[in-house]
């Protein structure tokens, strides 16, 4: 019974905003995203040193190195950038600023120098936290790499930052623990309806997410909603696949895009919500244009 006790934080209900350990060594957070826009972060612990998965929004950053003191005392060495969006990337600064290294696939610095300036002027109006760093610029990963994976190794423990391709954005990063089996994913598997698609290659993605699936795993901590397992994976392919099938659907038979309105089936339910107009709007002008969404203006 005395080892199965660190399983207990994972069968019991996480409080978002808390650190919980996922097993020896492996924490999960997962981010409010409706009350503060955090994104869920994973703290991985090597023998002299932290490893974080994404940087957040500066608030998220300083929440989350507070609560790693309450369970560490090592420093944290490296933040793996899952991609370049705001609640993922934006907290970099405050991160370097503490010592630690910021590592992406090269793509994420592309998309940073194509999407982020626009974006990143809207969030300082908009966000306390991001007008605080006094900085007009995001920060730009101290460290990228181009063949995957990049991978740390101690002895104790490994950790790899795999890109499979143009999912997501075009840097997606996957976390993975080869020993553990536990993977982190950024937003190009979230569990639940949480999907941002317009830097996104819809058609794309499902490739990327089989390729992904040939991983050995076992969990699943995900860039936004709680902790599963493969299971997500293929839910998250699945919901791509049909959207982008009935969006296309409609399109061949005439339809305008205020005209679609598709209902997907059950088994993929989960991934149905508030984006789904802007999702709809995405697969529309990916099929129309012939480019994927990331390429057309937005």
């Amino acid at each position: 019974m005395r080892r199965l006790l660190w399983l207990l934080p994972v069968l019991l209900s996480a409080q978002p905003e808390t650190l919980t350990l996922v097993q020896p060594g492996v924490w999960f957070r997962e981010g409010d995203l409706k009350k503060y826009g955090h994104c869920n972060n994973a703290v991985i612990e090597m023998k002299d040193y932290l490893v974080v998965v994404d940087a957040n929004f500066p608030s998220g950053a300083e929440a989350l190195m507070r609560d790693i003191r309450t369970v560490s005392s090592k420093p944290v060495k490296y933040v793996l950038l899952t991609h370049h969006h705001g609640d993922h990337a934006y907290g970099s600064a405050v991160w370097t600023k503490a010592g630690a290294i910021t590592v992406a696939h090269a793509a994420v610095v592309d998309e940073i120098k194509r999407y982020e300036p626009k974006r990143w002027r809207a969030d300082i109006a908009a966000r306390k936290d991001v007008a605080a760093l006094k900085t007009d610029n995001l920060e730009l990963p101290k460290e990228t790499f181009t063949t995957s994976p990049w991978r740390i190794s101690d002895g104790t423990r490994t950790v790899e930052l795999h890109h499979f391709g143009w999912g997501h954005t075009r840097g997606d990063g996957y976390v993975y623990l080869p020993n553990e089996r536990i993977l982190v994913t950024g937003d190009a598997i979230v569990n639940g309806a949480y999907n941002f698609t317009a830097d996104a290659n819809l058609a794309n993605w499902p490739r990327i997410l089989d390729r992904v699936l040939k991983l050995k795993i076992n969990k699943v901590l995900p860039g936004h909603g709680v902790i599963g397992g493969p299971e997500i994976i293929r839910g998250q392919r699945d919901f791509l696949l049909l959207l982008r099938a009935a969006v296309e659907t409609e399109v061949k038979a005439g339809r305008k895009l205020e005209q679609i309105q598709p209902v997907l089936p059950a088994s993929v339910k989960n991934w149905v919500g508030d984006p789904y107009p802007s999702q709809i709007r995405d697969a529309f002008r990916e099929i129309t244009a012939k480019k994927p969404a990331g390429d057309l203006e937005h």
